[in-house]
């Protein structure tokens, strides 16, 4: 059989810690979403946008090395880890968007993955979904045997002391699950939850100013329903290297254009460079203004999401 690739259930933002003994976290780990198929015959991996990722991951495509089943569908996340020891979404980006699958063997060494596993779909001709949660991990753990790149996620029964680690170590933040809770394909309520420690948000890019010819910081913009595009800040700070910078010169001349894509003028507009917003970025930030300015944005990686879909709405329906 080959499966077709699904949306994976979503958690919703929330600020309360949820009571009762049917609620566990889990660390909310700052990588990319990537669901794993394996028909009995091959596997292949998909991300929450439904794009391949097959060539990029082979440490989880060789699924017989820690999966004991005939055919199964997982769920996790893809990390990578920084020099600080903490999970990376620069470093992940490295490998998650390499479009020259050839150099794969040559990123392994130098950006080396973990396959956090925290559900499991479908299990030897089964789908699992109806099952309620506590199910589907005890499954998932009779499964998967662990190794150096695949890990299943740990549970924690005490969501705000597990979130104050969390936010003591800097880290993106913590996931709250209801243990009864069925698993709903493209879904999205309460019986997940999110609660960050930090603020994100996946950008268009507009613009582009220079130093020295060379790119040096994003003029960054959002859609409305009206299909229009707002400027929203300047990020020139993050993880991006002076290596990273030349290449991004030389990544966005295709899409220079003469007319600035902006529905409202950027406050600084000196060496600009506007352009067709097609790349989209993933964007750290400390307060989102009043008037859709963000407040000491940080570049975090480039993504593969299309700009369209990043949308000017209340900032609790994007975290």
């Amino acid at each position: 059989m080959e499966f077709k690739p699904v949306f994976p259930f979503e958690p919703i933002s929330s600020d309360v810690f949820p009571e009762g003994p049917q609620w566990i976290a889990q660390v909310k780990w700052d990588g990319v979403r990537v669901l794993t198929y394996f028909d009995g015959n091959e596997a292949r991996l998909y991300n929450r946008k439904l794009n391949e990722r097959t060539l990029h991951y082979p440490e989880i495509t060789d699924i017989r090395s820690y999966c004991h089943a005939d055919s199964v569908i997982l769920d996790g996340e893809v990390i990578a880890l920084g020099t600080d020891g903490k999970p990376s979404f620069y470093e992940v980006m490295r490998r998650d968007g390499l479009r020259r699958m050839e150099k794969v063997p040559q990123i392994q060494k130098t950006v080396p993955i973990t396959y956090m596993v925290f559900d499991i779909l479908y299990l030897n001709g089964e789908w699992v979904t109806t099952f309620p949660l506590r199910e589907r991990q005890a499954l998932l753990h009779k499964m998967i045997t662990p190794n150096a790149h695949i890990q299943c996620v740990e549970d924690f029964t005490q969501p705000e002391a597990l979130y104050n680690v969390v936010e003591a170590q800097g880290m993106e933040g913590i996931i709250m699950k209801d243990l009864s809770s069925t698993y709903v394909v493209n879904g999205k309520d309460q019986r997940w939850r999110k609660k960050k420690y930090y603020r994100d948000l996946i950008a268009g890019v507009g613009g582009v100013t220079l130093r020295n010819s060379i790119v040096n910081s994003l003029l960054l913009g959002l859609f409305d329903q009206e299909g229009r595009f707002w400027y929203i800040g300047h990020a020139g700070t993050g993880r991006l290297t002076q290596e990273d910078w030349r290449n991004l010169t030389e990544r966005v001349k295709p899409l220079v254009t003469e007319h600035m894509p902006f529905a409202n003028l950027p406050p600084r507009t000196a060496d600009t460079w506007w352009l067709k917003p097609e790349l989209t970025v993933k964007i750290v930030y400390a307060e989102w203004k009043e008037g859709h300015s963000l407040r000491q944005p940080s570049i975090q990686g480039f993504v593969d999401i299309p700009a369209e879909q990043c949308r000017l709405e209340p900032q609790e329906k994007r975290e």
